[in-house]
């Protein structure tokens, strides 16, 4: 165990020329970033999936309730131990062959049987009002991460330029706040990976999955090899759009279609033009060429800007996905890729006539 802890924190690895563990150990006079803080999460992530709970039940709910949102679901399929059998054991999805099996041993039609499986499946879909619950739980939180970084941001020098993220690099102090900005942000996705296992299970499960270990693994990351300073601007830059998103889907679970659609339209500008204009142009600018010239490439500077450039080529991806829906093309691809990234189907596909229409 100790030869393989030695092998993963290879100072070597993480960090630049000349630089080791013990030269980033905390002192009376500074306080750097150590991978042992990021332990605090782990607890504050069951802190914040409580705080989600409280605030549903006692906040959300209530709203959603004033706005006249539905709470019941959808139909329930009838009580059938032989059809329940058949759905949870062997498919949900059942072919011309297996329908003309249970036809004959149940004595219904065809058609029966596939609408009561059609039923069963909505059944396992989250209501409209466990749906608006959870955007403006979400969009609560972008909302105050997203302020909170603007502020914090506005105060520091690498705002407004982004040389400063790597002068004096990895030697650059640990501040409270952006400890906390830190800590809370990879609270929030632990959290949201955790609530994965407890809320209704989706058809992007193991995507979304996947988008948490990958987001949770860049915040890590550039906190352990004290690239925090540029971490924060990613971060602050991507909850921008997650905002204007989460605030649409809730004016479409309240059916305030103009609301949702200028605000559908505001997350498309905001996403295209951050993901497309500022993220190349000022982040990726900073980290490939301006921390080459002051701090120079190392082994997990390399693994850093591969993980930043293929989240571009993601952003391209979905931005073409967005223009193209825009312009009345081909939804499908669209809305796949979507779900791959916290879009709800249901928005898109309201939004989608709607456009069709402009």
């Amino acid at each position: 165990m100790a030869g393989i802890l030695a092998w993963f924190w290879n100072e070597r690895f993480w960090l630049p020329h000349n630089v080791t563990w013990a030269d980033l150990k905390n002192t009376d006079e500074s306080t750097f970033p150590q991978a042992e803080d990021l332990y605090l999460a782990c607890p504050l992530a069951f802190c914040v999936f409580m705080i989600r709970l409280v605030f549903e039940r006692f906040i959300a709910r209530p709203c959603a309730l004033a706005l006249k949102i539905q709470a019941n679901g959808p139909q329930k399929a009838q009580p059938n131990a032989i059809l329940e059998k058949v759905f949870t054991a062997i498919t949900k999805h059942p072919d011309e062959k297996r329908l003309e099996g249970l036809s004959k041993q149940l004595d219904w039609d065809v058609r029966t049987i596939q609408r009561w499986f059609r039923q069963r499946r909505n059944q396992e879909k989250p209501s409209t009002l466990t749906r608006f619950c959870e955007s403006m739980w979400r969009f609560t939180f972008y909302l105050y991460i997203f302020t909170y970084g603007v502020r914090y941001l506005k105060k520091t020098p690498w705002l407004w330029n982004t040389r400063e993220c790597w002068y004096n690099y990895p030697y650059q102090a640990l501040t409270v706040d952006l400890h906390y900005y830190y800590i809370l942000e990879l609270s929030f996705y632990l959290s949201l990976l955790f609530s994965q296992f407890t809320d209704i299970r989706r058809k992007d499960f193991l995507l979304m999955f996947m988008h948490h270990v990958a987001t949770i693994s860049l915040i890590t990351f550039s906190y352990v090899n004290n690239m925090a300073r540029v971490g924060t601007l990613v971060m602050c830059l991507h909850d921008a759009a997650d905002v204007l998103l989460e605030a649409a889907k809730m004016a479409n679970y309240a059916k305030c279609q103009r609301l949702c659609n200028v605000l559908f339209i505001m997350f498309g500008l905001v996403f295209i033009s951050s993901r497309l204009g500022i993220y190349p142009v000022w982040i990726l600018n900073s980290t490939l060429f301006e921390s080459w010239e002051i701090v120079g490439p190392y082994p997990s500077w390399w693994v850093f800007n591969t993980l930043l450039v293929l989240l571009q080529a993601l952003h391209t991806f979905w931005s073409y996905l967005i223009v193209k829906i825009a312009s009345g093309q081909d939804p499908l691809p669209f809305l796949f890729a979507l779900s791959q990234h916290k879009f709800i189907t249901n928005l898109l596909e309201t939004q989608i006539k709607q456009l069709k229409c402009w």
